[in-house]
């Protein structure tokens, strides 16, 4: 296995009142994005369903120059209606992070989680402070 240090928290920048499955994630990653699969370990849709993409053992992309030792999560949503970045997660999604991140912390217990905006100040992604959100996990 791959050394990981970091589990990244991603939003898919999918407005209010829009959806952005699984499939079409992955099919917007593959086919204008022109990756060899969706760029995401997991993708949580708004009924808080956790979708496996990459396995944890492929490097992901998600995150530029974090791929290689990290593992990517996003949730759909991320954007108020009118397109502005906001915490869209419902109460499902939160709850499927939760327990999914806490699945993780078995496999890499040393792993920082963060946001992407964390390592990319100038992304809003994922629209809440994972930092401090999951701090104690």
């Amino acid at each position: 296995m791959r050394k990981i240090t970091l589990i990244i928290i991603h939003c898919s920048a999918t407005p209010e009142g829009r959806n952005l499955d699984f499939e079409a994630c992955r099919y917007e990653h593959v086919h204008h994005r022109r990756f060899k699969d969706i760029g995401y370990h997991f993708y949580i849709t708004r009924d808080g369903e956790i979708h496996r993409g990459r396995a944890i053992e492929q490097i992901g992309a998600h995150c530029k120059d974090h791929n290689a030792h990290s593992i990517g999560i996003c949730y759909e949503g991320g954007l108020s209606a009118d397109g502005v970045p906001k915490d869209t997660r419902t109460m499902e999604q939160k709850g499927a992070m939760l327990a999914l991140l806490r699945e993780l912390r078995t496999i890499v217990p040393k792993a920082l989680i963060v946001g992407h905006h964390d390592l990319n100040p100038v992304k809003a992604c994922p629209c809440f402070n994972a930092v401090k959100e999951f701090k104690g996990i």
